[in-house]
C-alpha cells in the first residue's frame, strides 16, 4: 500500500511538477490548495485542473484570508512590478506565506497519518523569497518534528522540496518527462481574465524557460 503524502498545490508550474514527482515516487497524494485572499484566484481553477489531470486521492481547498493584513502585491492594493526583477525581496513576497501553508499541511498530514509533505520551493529562480531556501526547509522540518505528537513519539516528518536546486528549464523538462500538461498551470502574478500578463517576474521566468526548452528541443531533433 502506498504511503500518503500531502502536496501543496498552488496551480503553478512548480507545484504541478512536484505533484507529478510525488506520484512518480508512488505516494498516495493528498493535494492542499489555499484561497488566501489573493487578488487573482485563477490559480485555484488551475489547481483543480491539475489535481484532476494528474489524479489525487483528495484535493482540499482551504480558506485563510491573508489580505486582512496585506503587505504584498498579491494580497493588497500594491502594483505588481512589470519592469523586471529589482534588488532585494520583491513586493510580491507574501509575509510568512510558506510557513503558514506548511503549518496547515503539517496538521493535515498528521491527521491523515502522512509523514511526507511536498512543496515546490526553488532556490535558483526564487526571486529572493526567504521562505524558498534550503535552510528554511531544514528548519521547518526540525520544527515539525518538535511540534507534533507524531514527531516526538518517533514517527518523524519529511519535508520534500525536489525542485530546490533545479533551474526553471530543468523543472519544465522534468515535468514534461512525467506528462505534466503545463497549459493547465497558472504562474502569473497579475493575470487578466485568467490570461497571463507576460510582464511580471513570474511570467518573465516562465516564458524565458519555455523558450529555452523549445530551443533545446529543436536542437536535439
Amino acid at each position: 500500500m502506498s504511503s500518503k503524502a500531502v502536496v501543496l498545490l498552488s496551480g503553478g508550474l512548480d507545484s504541478a511538477t512536484v505533484l507529478a514527482i510525488a506520484k512518480e515516487q508512488d505516494f498516495e497524494c493528498h493535494a492542499l490548495s489555499f484561497e488566501y485572499g489573493q487578488r487573482h484566484e485563477s490559480e485555484i481553477g488551475a489547481a483543480k485542473a491539475i489535481a484532476n489531470a494528474l489524479g489525487v486521492a483528495e484535493h482540499l481547498i482551504h480558506t485563510i484570508d491573508l489580505s486582512q493584513w496585506g503587505g504584498s502585491a498579491l494580497t493588497d492594493e500594491i502594483e505588481v512590478p512589470k519592469d523586471g526583477a529589482s534588488d532585494g525581496i520583491p513586493v510580491t513576497y507574501v509575509p510568512a506565506r510558506n510557513t503558514i501553508f506548511l503549518s496547515h499541511a503539517l496538521g493535515y498530514a498528521e491527521a491523515i497519518g502522512s509523514r511526507d509533505i511536498f512543496i515546490g520551493v526553488n532556490a535558483v529562480d526564487y526571486s529572493g523569497y526567504p521562505d524558498c531556501r534550503g535552510e528554511y526547509i531544514d528548519a521547518f522540518q526540525a520544527l515539525a518534528n518538535l511540534a507534533t505528537k507524531a514527531g516526538v513519539e518517533g514517527s518523524p516528518f519529511t519535508i520534500h522540496a525536489p525542485l530546490l536546486e533545479l533551474s526553471k528549464v530543468d523543472i519544465i523538462k522534468k515535468g514534461i518527462d512525467l506528462g505534466v500538461d503545463y497549459s493547465l498551470t497558472q504562474s502569473c502574478y497579475d493575470p487578466t481574465n485568467g490570461k497571463p500578463c507576460h510582464a511580471c517576474d513570474a511570467c518573465r521566468l516562465r516564458d524565458a524557460a519555455f523558450a529555452e526548452v523549445e530551443l533545446l528541443t529543436r536542437q536535439d531533433s
